[in-house]
């Protein structure tokens, strides 16, 4: 818990019980429980409840409500039960064993943040309706994910190691959950780190986007955390200890793409988070605006010369950097900014089979499909006059093992025939990119490799700054 607050983090979800039906705690429900089933006698989630209680920090349970391959009824990996002692109904498992252990968790741990279901296969309106009166007989004011199924939304999205170009669908929280290599549990052999910055920088991208970073760690066999993760957490918490104005308590922008950084906004202030520092001196930030100060947060008795022009606000900054990873700039403003949307948004749309409108609308919780089984197909947009395109952000449906990963090209008409500008592959996680400012007025991503059908959940193409 110590570990998690030096880094900054302001709660904890734990899993109490994951797919293979072992609770990580004495539940009195089944026998295949931390205490009746291990020589570990002791209770791991009220001695965090109790920790995270002393230092201030929320508690939240991870459940896998439908997927149980250890009781009758839980519903099995794949396409069958590992063996015939798993068969069973499951409204039956969810009856004796999903909704009493449900309430164990929320009533003997105190006060409960956030319940995080996993996996809702099968789950019905009916059996989701079960676990949910006792959420309401027990704790109504938990936060619940999107994961519980039988048609409930729950209060969050939670997109699954990527970050949407376009966060979260219009009027939903969401929080992105992310390992720190590739792992979600313990793997010696995974020594795949993402950096501080990079993870870091992921944090603000999130935040500029208005979402939430839930950050696994796994815990090895001595259950003690990985120590690249600690040294990652601690790099992320100095940087926080300095920086957190610009984190805590603010809400993302209306501007979609920034190529040096990202923005978080608290009322008319925002701080911008410098990822690279303009060689010419100038900071561009692309929108209309009325600027009352601008300093460095690290340096705020020293003022920033700021200006515009008709597209941008401009901000003379000094020869260096201040930090590395991301230095922020405290921008105060007089009134609501004027942000011109995507290049992309509303505009007609076509695509090789179907309907491309979704992909064009601002969220990523809709989009475009290629017929089923094909993959390849491409979708394209007519931006109804001739503009400059220097980046864009490309969404993609998050899939399965196995099933992850696109090919893709982005093109520009030039008379009758399609120039190449960008091509790449994606792994399920989207793709954001800039490149040397392109001119047209017709577009088209086309996908000509797919491990599942081809798929696009959002395209937005942005103007240089």
């Amino acid at each position: 818990v110590r570990i998690a607050k030096d880094a900054g983090m302001k709660y904890i979800v734990i899993t109490a019980k994951h797919h293979d039906g072992f609770a990580m705690y004495p539940s009195k429900v089944s026998p295949f429980n931390l205490r009746d089933a291990t020589p570990f006698q002791r209770d791991p989630l009220a001695e965090l409840s109790e920790a995270c209680r002393k230092e201030g920090l929320r508690l939240g349970f991870y459940y896998s409500q439908a997927m149980d391959w250890h009781h009758p009824g839980g519903q099995p990996p794949g396409r069958g039960w590992w063996d015939d002692a798993q068969h069973g109904n499951m409204t039956n498992y969810v009856d004796t064993i999903a909704v009493p252990q449900v309430r164990e968790l929320l009533s003997n741990y105190g006060p409960v943040f956030e319940l995080w279901w996993d996996i809702p296969r099968n789950m019905t309106p009916e059996l989701a309706g079960r676990l949910l009166d006792v959420v309401q007989e027990c704790q109504p004011g938990v936060i619940m994910n999107d994961r519980l199924g039988g048609g409930v939304k729950g209060d969050l999205d939670t997109p699954e190691q990527f970050i949407p170009s376009t966060g979260g669908p219009p009027g939903r929280d969401w929080e992105t959950c992310m390992t720190m290599n590739n792992t979600w549990g313990f793997k010696q052999q995974d020594t795949d780190w993402k950096s501080a910055s990079d993870l870091l920088r992921k944090l603000l991208d999130i935040c500029h986007k208005g979402g939430n970073f839930l950050l696994n760690v796994g815990p090895t066999a001595e259950g003690e955390i990985p120590a690249a993760s600690v040294e990652r957490l601690r790099e992320i918490g100095a940087w926080l200890q300095k920086n957190g104005e610009s984190v805590y308590g603010t809400t993302g922008i209306p501007v979609p793409f920034l190529s040096w950084g990202r923005c978080t906004r608290r009322g008319n202030t925002l701080y911008l988070h410098v990822f690279d520092w303009p060689k010419n001196g100038v900071l561009r930030m692309p929108m209309r605006a009325l600027v009352v100060s601008a300093h460095l947060l690290a340096d705020p008795a020293r003022p920033l010369t700021t200006g515009a022009d008709d597209r941008a606000v401009l901000i003379h900054l000094p020869a260096k950097a201040p930090d590395a990873i991301a230095s922020v700039i405290k921008l105060t403003l007089d009134g609501e900014p004027v942000v011109d949307p995507p290049l992309t948004r509303g505009k007609p749309a076509s695509a090789s089979f179907g309907a491309a409108q979704k992909a064009f609308d601002g969220s990523a919780g809709s989009g475009w499909e290629a017929k089923k089984g094909d993959r390849e197909g491409w979708i394209e947009v007519d931006l109804q006059q001739s503009v400059s395109v220097a980046a864009m952000a490309f969404d993609e449906p998050h899939r399965g093992a196995g099933k992850r990963g696109q090919k893709f090209r982005l093109q520009v008409r030039e008379g009758t025939e399609w120039r190449e500008i960008i091509t790449g592959e994606t792994k399920s996680t989207g793709v954001t990119q800039t490149f040397p400012a392109v001119t047209g007025q017709v577009f088209r991503l086309e996908i000509f490799e797919s491990k599942d059908t081809a798929a696009v959940s959002e395209l937005q193409l942005y103007s240089p700054e």
